[in-house]
């Protein structure tokens, strides 16, 4: 099996997004490699298919406890074993998954770097056939970085002392040049394949408004985005449940999670989202990694986050199915007051010392005075984004709330002028909004007035808004001509290098204000949510299948797969497995319940003619020689096949297809097989499962019962020695002229 075998058989992907086949590559060869790729750019997919390729144990590194519980529930729905190792289990099952691990029952484990150095998984470690190490979420390694994690600094150790040193890949979604030198550096990757696909995430629509009023604002957005998924992300746990109260209270129910809550609420309320039990959650930046649910269509910010990366982060969720989806930041002032205040008040971790801890917090002030600018700037948001990561981009995206705004380009160079004059003769003793005031002449405090209305620049730029004035302060602070203190406890506005070529009149400033006969709001390019009869019968489907499984809805089918079912209209199985995510168990465990609603709807509104094979099933007699010529055996090739005790279609077809020369015929696939024994009356599509007619059971075919990693019991076809025989007569009684 190859690469893109493997994707299409277990992924149900017929081909590979940019970037993931040339990571697939250098690791497969042995090539250490570090890829630097955006969020729903399949990352997983990057070392999960090389896990399948190599013959040995894939080990993946990941802080996310939720992320590995997701990952693994997804991979074994696939036919994929796995299973991570936690501390959201018991000693006595972590004893049990190590047992299992050692003797090579999973091709992938999961375990936090923390777990690295436990004795107990160092043995096992030491002791297994480890052929490839992917360190998830790399940029925890460098301490430049917004997650950074100390336990991270230990994964090089950790595999200096295995018994061969294996592949090592290092995956991230978020790091700066600085952040990718340090995670190169600290894994000591040898001579490393480095990937950047870009930064740029096309389906999501970037926004930044400023209402007057969030709540009014949050309700208008919702009614018009009624039933679409969506997080909305608060700054504190207080404003999280607020926000949630007020929503709910507005009938639009919604869960909450911050870590102030019993662990037991914030798992519940995390279920109820994911199996979409409710549609929206509010939540602190504590929730969401991790969370691999596809079809969110939209992440509101309710106050501006403490740095880029946990913005494009957290805005990342958004769409991750690859369909269009909204990411709109609520911005006021008093989000950057916010904003200080919880990073002057966070508490050092334990396991880093106190200049480490300074130079965090330092470092934190000024992403925070970045992510404001992202939000006070007059320019493309996503080309501001691009930037910070260091990637080029064009002025206008046609894809945010500043490309499709209504703007006017002003000359502000005299009014820039009287600005930075009023600034010197206040002698840099205000901050932005008291210096606003004073331009405007607007001074409300008595006391304070008394001081600024005697200066020659109180009112001198009267004609503007205080938020007008608080946007040029702010353009006039990225030119250089003025700066924000950051020492002291509340910034002062002083002028910048630049000043003097200003009032010089050697440089000029150029202002994008909003158009005052149009307001610059978000017009999203999101393509609606079309959610026809087939759409909601086919979630509805995937829902009730999901709720009898114990899983998610996404780990069935995303919101794509479906989507594509819906533009497809599949009706055979063949057809079916067109679908983008539909691999071969899935096929095998859902296509007659999803080909069922499909074809009642295609025969009901007269879309399609069907295929015969899809309509009624013909008996044998009817199997024509145009079917039977797909695939042949010589009676020579026959006789080289090796029965097993038992065997599944997949390998059965995978065993019949290696005793052919890969040029000489197209190979044969497990659908293929149930699809002749379907017409030939061995195998009947039950409501759940394809299972095995009487005739089926006397040429040998049994039904077996297999247990999924949510621990709900299944049935599906197993064939034994004797159906083996008695399928690989069919496919050598043709002539050799029948065969291609």
């Amino acid at each position: 099996m190859n690469a893109k075998e493997a994707l299409k058989t277990y992924f149900g992907y017929s081909a590979f997004h940019p970037g993931q086949e040339i990571m697939i590559s250098a690791l497969t060869h042995g090539q250490d490699a570090l890829g630097v790729m955006p969020t729903g750019a399949g990352k997983s997919l990057c070392y999960q298919i090389p896990a399948l390729l190599f013959p040995g144990i894939t080990l993946v590194i990941s802080p996310l406890l939720s992320l590995m519980k997701d990952q693994v529930r997804a991979l074994n729905q696939s036919g994929i074993p796995a299973a991570y190792i936690n501390s959201s289990l018991t000693e006595g099952q972590i004893r049990k998954a190590l047992l299992f691990a050692s003797e090579g029952k999973y091709k992938i484990i999961y375990a936090a770097p923390e777990r690295l150095v436990s004795p107990a998984f160092l043995a096992f470690a030491c002791a297994a056939p480890i052929d490839l190490v992917a360190v998830d979420e790399a940029h925890c390694i460098s301490q430049w970085g917004q997650d950074f994690r100390p336990s991270y600094l230990k994964i090089a150790d950790f595999i200096a002392r295995l018994q061969k040193r294996p592949v090592v890949g290092a995956f991230t979604a978020t790091a700066t040049e600085r952040v990718q030198r340090d995670i190169l550096d600290a894994l000591r990757l040898k001579n490393p394949k480095v990937l950047v696909t870009g930064f740029d995430r096309k389906n999501l629509f970037f926004s930044v408004q400023r209402p007057r009023n969030k709540d009014e604002w949050l309700l208008d957005y919702l009614t018009r985005h009624r039933n679409e998924s969506g997080i909305i992300y608060c700054a504190t746990r207080k404003t999280t449940d607020k926000v949630a109260d007020e929503l709910n209270a507005h009938g639009f129910p919604c869960a909450r999670y911050h870590a102030g809550m019993e662990t037991n609420a914030r798992t519940e309320n995390q279920d109820r989202f994911i199996q979409e039990q409710c549609s929206l959650i509010a939540a602190t930046n504590a929730f969401g990694m991790g969370i691999d649910k596809s079809n969110v269509r939209f992440v509101i910010h309710y106050n501006m986050p403490q740095s880029m990366e946990n913005y494009y982060q957290e805005a990342g969720r958004a769409g991750r199915d690859g369909e269009s989806a909204e990411c709109v930041l609520l911005y006021s002032p008093q989000d950057v007051i916010i904003g200080r205040f919880l990073i002057d008040q966070k508490e050092a971790r334990e396991d880093i010392d106190e200049e480490t801890a300074e130079r965090q917090k330092n470092l934190d002030r000024t992403r925070l005075r970045q992510m404001e600018n992202y939000c006070t700037q007059e320019g493309c948001l996503r080309k501001s984004i691009l930037t910070y990561f260091g990637e080029k981009a064009e002025e206008n995206c046609g894809a945010c709330s500043f490309c499709v705004g209504a703007h006017t380009a002003v000359d502000a160079t005299a009014d820039a002028v009287k600005a930075v004059m009023g600034v010197l003769e206040m002698n840099g003793r205000y901050g932005l909004s008291l210096t606003a005031q004073v331009l405007r002449g607007s001074v409300g405090d008595i006391e304070k007035r008394k001081k600024t209305a005697p200066l020659r620049c109180y009112g001198s730029l009267s004609e503007y808004t205080e938020e007008e004035l608080k946007s040029l302060l702010q353009l006039l602070c990225r030119e250089n001509m003025l700066y924000r203190t950051e020492d002291e406890k509340y910034p002062l506005l002083k002028a910048g290098p630049d000043a003097k070529s200003l009032l010089a009149g050697d440089q000029r400033l150029l202002w994008f204000r909003p158009s005052p006969s149009v307001p610059a709001k978000a017009k999203s390019q999101a393509a609606s949510w079309d959610v026809d009869d087939l759409l909601v019968r086919l979630k509805g489907l995937r829902k009730a299948i999901a709720d009898a499984r114990r899983v998610p809805p996404y780990i069935i089918f995303s919101d794509s797969a479906l989507m594509d079912m819906c533009r497809k209209l599949p009706v055979s199985r063949d057809e079916f497995m067109t679908v983008s995510g539909v691999g071969f168990r899935k096929a095998e465990d859902f296509g007659p319940q999803f080909l069922s609603v499909i074809r009642e709807y295609c025969e009901v509104r007269s879309l399609r003619p069907l295929p015969r094979e899809a309509a009624a099933r013909p008996p044998r007699k009817t199997w024509t020689k145009a079917a039977r010529a797909r695939f042949g055996l010589t009676p020579a090739e026959a006789a080289a096949f090796s029965p097993k005790a038992s065997m599944t279609a997949a390998e059965l077809a995978a065993q019949m297809s290696g005793l052919k020369e890969p040029k000489e015929i197209k190979k044969i696939f497990g659908v293929d097989i149930e699809e002749r024994l379907t017409a030939l009356g061995w195998l009947k599509e039950t409501e759940k499962a394809l299972l095995p007619t009487e005739e089926g059971r006397r040429h040998g075919i049994e039904t077996i019962e297999k247990t999924a990693q949510s621990g709900q019991l299944y049935r599906t076809c197993a064939y034994p020695g004797k159906a083996q025989t008695e399928i690989l007569h069919l496919y050598t009684e043709m002539k050799p002229s029948e065969s291609e």
